[in-house]
């Protein structure tokens, strides 16, 4: 009996202790509360296309590139693949047709392991498809760096772990039933990184790379 009532009482603890991790909330720099709270406020409808991710979808005017007012941008910089879990419930509600997919590079720069990172891109799957079984979700390849610029430390070294989400990400297309987009090696020149002419940071985009992206994706996007 008293054994019973000890499992009992451990039991609970371990209830109220679950409880409180699953109330726990990650904390975001001030641009992702400013960024989402409007985004809550912008209606996301069944025929819109959203490209969804970090700085390297916020830095595009999509709708201007592909001249369709229906595609929507709700990239915010510094995003992480948690960032997309918490404020993706007001998008997904809206039913959108398409949703573009790209995050995972911040994530590394917090020295997360590959493995990581495609269990939280599974989980962010997973909830959207729930949210909105109907929307067709594009999962895209991050891209690559150039580490020659030296202007982000944290990603130094880092290359490597950009290749092994990929491969992750891939089969986890195939698993989940996501169409699975490699732009990574659209762009990676002969030794893997970014070419100059599409960045001046080794991280972010000049114009002409979206202009690649564009037409790497625009039969997708129709």
């Amino acid at each position: 009996m008293a054994m019973r009532k000890w499992i009992m009482a451990l039991a609970a603890v371990c209830g109220i202790a679950g409880m409180m991790q699953a109330q726990e909330k990650y904390e975001y720099n001030e641009f992702y509360y400013q960024r989402s709270s409007l985004f809550e406020l912008l209606p996301v409808g069944n025929d819109d296309i959203v490209f969804f991710g970090n700085s390297i979808t916020n830095g595009c005017e999509w709708h201007e590139l592909f001249g369709d007012s229906h595609i929507k941008n709700r990239g915010i910089s510094s995003d992480v693949i948690q960032g997309l879990y918490d404020r993706c419930e007001p998008m997904m509600k809206g039913q959108p047709r398409k949703v573009f997919l790209m995050c995972g590079v911040n994530d590394i720069s917090h020295n997360l392991t590959a493995d990581s990172i495609a269990t939280a891109m599974e989980k962010l799957i997973v909830h959207m498809k729930e949210l909105s079984p109907r929307t067709e979700i594009y999962l895209q390849s991050m891209l690559p760096i150039n580490n020659d610029f030296r202007r982000y430390k944290a990603m130094l070294g880092k290359e490597q772990v950009i290749v092994e989400c990929n491969v992750r990400f891939k089969a986890l297309a195939a698993k989940l039933g996501v169409t699975w987009i490699d732009l990574f090696s659209l762009f990676a020149d002969c030794e893997g990184k970014m070419p100059r002419q599409y960045t001046n940071d080794g991280l972010h985009l000049l114009g002409p790379a979206y202009i690649v992206w564009r037409d790497a994706i625009a039969k997708y996007v129709k």
